[in-house]
This record gives C-alpha cells, sequence and structure tokens, in this order.
C-alpha cells in the first residue's frame, strides 16, 4: 500500500503483534505461570558451565532449565517490556528434538537480539513492514547455537533503526530498565541487558556497530565482549542499514556473569563457526593466549580519562578510579594516555556510518512510523539544503565558537561514491596511527569509561545522540572490547561540582549532560570499558578476570539484581 494510506497497514501490522505476543503469553502452559520454587532457585544460582555438566550427567532436564529460565523471562517481561517474540513452545520441542544435548551449550537456553533470525518467526527489527514474514529456516547463527545444544527461547527488543541507546519502537513499545523504570536499558540491543540484569537469561547475543552491546551492559549492569569483526558469526539477521561496511556491525555475546561470559565466547568458538558461516576467521580458540594473560604477574595499562570531546560524569570517573585503584594495589603499572584525537574517530565514523544521507533505515518507514529521537534528529538535519546547513555551519564555528559541533555539522551531506573512498582513506590511516601509537607505549591493554554518562532517561536520545564517542572509537579500530560493570550512582558521591558550567560545554557535551541528575540516577548501573587491540578476545575476557579478582579483594566486585 503507497503512502499515506500504509498508515493504516502500519497500525493494524502493531496491533496484531502485540496480540500475537500477549496471546502468545496468556497460552503458556502452567509452569511459566507459577511461582518460582526451591528447585528453581537452584537452577537460577548456577552458572551456565554446571548446568551443562549437570545436563550431561543426566542430573537435570534441558526442559527443567528453560521452564525456569521462561519463567523469570515472562516475569521480567510484564515489567519491562523486553521480549519480542515469544518462543517458548517451540523452544520445548527443539529442546526434546533438535538441540544438541552433547554439546558445549547443552541446554541453556539463550535469548536473542530480535534482528537474528529463527526459523518460523518474523525479524521485524523494529519496523511495521517486517512483520507477517516468518523465516523459513535458521539463520547460520541460530544452527550453530543448535548444534552446541542451546536453545533459543525469547528475541529481545531493540530501537527503531538499529541507530541508538534507547529500545523503543511501534511493532513492540518501549523497554525499561530494571533498575528504574523511567530510564533506559541502553540500545540497540537494550531488551536483552534488560532481560539479562533482571535474571531472565542467563546468557544472549547482540549486535554492535557504535557501542550497541557494550552501552546497554553499562546502562543494565550486565557483562559483555564487543568482538573484532571475523571472530564471531554475523549472516542469518536483518537489519536497518543493509550494505552499510564503513563501520561493520559486529554480533557479540552478552551474559549475567564474567564466568558465564567467558564460558560461552570459548564454548561458540569452540564449534569453529566458520564451518556454518563464510564471514567468520578460521581461528581457533587460544588457550595459549588465555593461559598467558593469567600467568602475568604485572601489565601495563594505559587509562583514557576522557575522550576530549564530553568528559565523563563523576559516576563514571568513580568506576574507573575504583577499577584504577583495584589494579594499582596489586602492582601493576598505570599510565595516563593521549592517544590518537578520540574525536577524530568521532568525526570520520559518524560521516561513514551515515553516508548515504540516512536513506536505507528511512526507507522501511511506513507513514506515521516513529522515529527513535536521536535518529531523527541526524535524518532532519541531514535533509535540511547545504545553503542552509553551511549558513548554520558558519554560525556554530564562529559566533557560538564551538569547533567541535561544527566539525560534526560541516559535511553532514549524502556523499558520493568519490567522497565515502575519501572518509575510508581516512578511516585507515587513522587506525594505522592507533597501531603505532599502542606498540610505542607498549600497552597490554586500556581502560576507558564505557560512556560520559549513565543510562539516559526515556527520549534522552534526542539531545544526547552524538555522545558515543567511547565506545564508537572501537568500533572505526575494530578494537576487542569488554565491559564489566563495576558500581552504582550515588546521589551524594556523584553530584555534579559546583564550579561545572553548563554553558560552556560544546554541543555534545551539553546534549549529554542535559539529563544527568545523580539524585534521580541515584542506583543506576555504572561500568567500565577494557579495550584490547583486534582480534583479542580471549585475552580481553581474561583480562576481565583478573580485574574482577582484584576488585573482589579490595572491597568486592558488582552485585547483579537479584531475582523477585
Amino acid at each position: 500500500m503507497l503512502p499515506p494510506f500504509d498508515y493504516f497497514e502500519h497500525r493494524r501490522a502493531c496491533q496484531r503483534k502485540q496480540l500475537e505476543r500477549s496471546t502468545r503469553i496468556a497460552n503458556l502452559p502452567p509452569s511459566y505461570q507459577s511461582s518460582i520454587s526451591s528447585q528453581d532457585r537452584e537452577i537460577l544460582d548456577k552458572s551456565i558451565e554446571t548446568l551443562v555438566q549437570d545436563v550431561h550427567k543426566k542430573v537435570l532436564k534441558p526442559i527443567d532449565i528453560l521452564r525456569t529460565y521462561g519463567k523469570v523471562a515472562i516475569r521480567a517481561h510484564e515489567k519491562i517490556n523486553c521480549l519480542t517474540e515469544v518462543m517458548l513452545p517451540e523452544a520445548e520441542s527443539w529442546a526434546e528434538n533438535e538441540v544438541n544435548l552433547k554439546g558445549p551449550l547443552a541446554g541453556i537456553p539463550i535469548s536473542l537480539k530480535d534482528s537474528i533470525a529463527v526459523r518460523g518467526f518474523d525479524v521485524s527489527v523494529g519496523y511495521s513492514r517486517n512483520t507477517g514474514k516468518p523465516y523459513a529456516e535458521d539463520g547460520s547463527l541460530v544452527k550453530i547455537l543448535k548444534a552446541a545444544g542451546a536453545i533459543p527461547y525469547v528475541k529481545t527488543n531493540i530501537p527503531t533503526t538499529l541507530l541508538s541507546f534507547e529500545s523503543s519502537n511501534d511493532v513492540w513499545g518501549r523497554c525499561l530498565n530494571p533498575h528504574n523504570p523511567r530510564y533506559s536499558p541502553g540500545g540497540s540491543t537494550g531488551g536483552e541487558s534488560a532481560l539479562l540484569a533482571y535474571g531472565g537469561g542467563r546468557i544472549g547475543i547482540g549486535s554492535d556497530v557504535a557501542g550497541s552491546v557494550r552501552v546497554p551492559a553499562h546502562f543494565s549492569g550486565i557483562y559483555s565482549l564487543r568482538c573484532s569483526t571475523g571472530r564471531w558469526p554475523k549472516m542469518g539477521m536483518n537489519t536497518s542499514m543493509p550494505g552499510q561496511e564503513g563501520i561493520p556491525s559486529v554480533f557479540s555475546p552478552m551474559a549475567r556473569t564474567l564466568g558465564d561470559l567467558v564460558y560461552f565466547s570459548r564454548s561458540l568458538i569452540g564449534m569453529k563457526p566458520w564451518l556454518w558461516d563464510h564471514s567468520v576467521h578460521p581461528i581457533e580458540w587460544r588457550t595459549d593466549d588465555e593461559q598467558k594473560v593469567k600467568e602475568t604477574k604485572k601489565y601495563k595499562i594505559g587509562v583514557m580519562r576522557t575522550d576530549g570531546v564530553v568528559d565523563p560524569s563523576p559516576a563514571c570517573v568513580r568506576a574507573l578510579e575504583r577499577t584504577v585503584s583495584a589494579l594499582s594495589s596489586q602492582g601493576h603499572t598505570l599510565v595516563d594516555v593521549s592517544p590518537p584525537s578520540p574525536y577524530t574517530a568521532l568525526l570520520i565514523g559518524s560521516q561513514l556510518l551515515n553516508s548515504d544521507g540516512c536513506k536505507m533505515f528511512l526507507s522501511f518507514f511506513r507513514t506515521g512510523e516513529t522515529n527513535d529521537p536521536g535518529a531523527r534528529q541526524m535524518s532532519l538535519y541531514m535533509k535540511i539544503p547545504r545553503p542552509f546547513k553551511y549558513l548554520y555551519y558558519l554560525w556554530v564555528k564562529y559566533v557560538t565558537r564551538d569547533s567541535v559541533w561544527a566539525g560534526l555539522l560541516e559535511n553532514w551531506n549524502e556523499k558520493s561514491a568519490y567522497e565515502q573512498w575519501k572518509w575510508v582513506s581516512k578511516r585507515e590511516a587513522y587506525k594505522a596511527s592507533w597501531h603505532e601509537w599502542w606498540q610505542g607505549e607498549g600497552l597490554d591493554f586500556m581502560l576507558t569509561p564505557v560512556n560520559a554518562t549513565p543510562a539516559v532517561p526515556h527520549c534522552g536520545m534526542r539531545e544526547a545522540v552524538s555522545s558515543c564517542g567511547y565506545t564508537f572509537l572501537f568500533n572505526l579500530l575494530d578494537y576487542t572490547c569488554g565491559v564489566m560493570p563495576i558500581t552504582h550512582v550515588n546521589k551524594v558521591l556523584d553530584k555534579l561540582p559546583a564550579t561545572f558550567q553548563f554553558n560552556k560545554l560544546n554541543g555534545v557535551a551539553k546534549g549529554a549532560y542535559q539529563h544527568y541528575d545523580a539524585e534521580k540516577m541515584h542506583g543506576l548501573p555504572v561500568a567500565v570499558q577494557v579495550v584490547g587491540q583486534r582480534l583479542q578476545e580471549e585475552k580481553v575476557l581474561a583480562i576481565m578476570e583478573r580485574i574482577e579478582e582484584a576488585l573482589v579483594e579490595t572491597g568486592g566486585k558488582y552485585d547483579v539484581l537479584k531475582i523477585e
């Protein structure tokens, strides 16, 4: 149906999918609706490695694990609207007849970002035009998971466009942060982080093009790993930006605990995913690299305290300092570093990611379909005629004297192939400068904030859309990064100082700090980012384990939300 009449089709599709979801939940067997039993508690308290051993030994049945986590997932959804497709009846059949119960993930329920293809279900990505089109077969990622013994049981909420640190769309509604319903759980893998933080699952899979598995981990209080391209399967999915390769998206693991994240990553790569997916490099899990990190007594750690665009808020500074202090107490060498300009990465990355003039992600909208607040800002500015944009750029640069904001605005136009190639060339030169710098510094790894602030309130991305530099930087570099929660916002300790001057901030920083309020944010999680170089997944995970050990020895690690 052509615009504007497709509005009615849009409304019908949204109503149909929400009715389908609520009906599926209402029709679940009583085992998913009952209260949490003592046996459920025993299952919920076990790591996935222990659960797999119990399945192998036939101490536990996969169906029991599935029903326990399915029960908590439904409770989570009732409170925070984290689920899209509810696949529990099919999951029971897969557990009995399809998954490999001798595999390294035998019997483990796994939640998936909505964009991942599962046989018999839509891959809407939050767009109504993608509904009513169930996939005929599993994507390669799901095939690998089932071969490993894992059981897909739910898919999770995302933002329309997949270009936001919020997770809301017309098809599925808005996902809430389990720590505070007035705030976002993150995006674009926000439903996943919310579900895992609540306790409705132990492991899941998301994707990351500018921080989309790392920022949700930071906002919601879980663990995640941003893999380098080619290390984790990426085929068998849908997206809002097919063909976008200026800043490649990567699929990556997320988990409720660090131990589960390590075991899950090791297990999936141990399945030799390159046999299913041509995009995966044939690199075995490197146990020697893992062991070398564990045996190294002292590290040289670079601490990037700011990206030079948006200084981190007091809460994020405190989380970083807590980590630095724990590592310093163990005798490691920590040095403040000034790498090649992170602002340059934000500039190059933003131009490459939206080089089509935002046309692709806008092409999937129907009339009246709600856009994400941040993506809407990007596309609106893209549509302004160039002469008017240039006048605004001159105003920002020479009248308001905001060179940071002006630099991002200067070339915010659709690119020709010739222009695109020039930006790709700049990207490659920038990556080379970072590699040379890192080798010269002799770093083992880096610590940085994950974001300038903790979670944003709903619709906060309208102003904070450009505040993504701490994560986006490493997408451009394609470095392996882990995120681990450290503490919670404290309304007393994390207040802005009396000397803080909002009016003197650049445009990006104003967007971020417009929503920073330690009193309102009290109790929200705060994480740090652990950065290695490209294809160093084993090393980064092993370092995260060492950091957690240091935290335990110097006052305690982060406490996840208790399951109600």
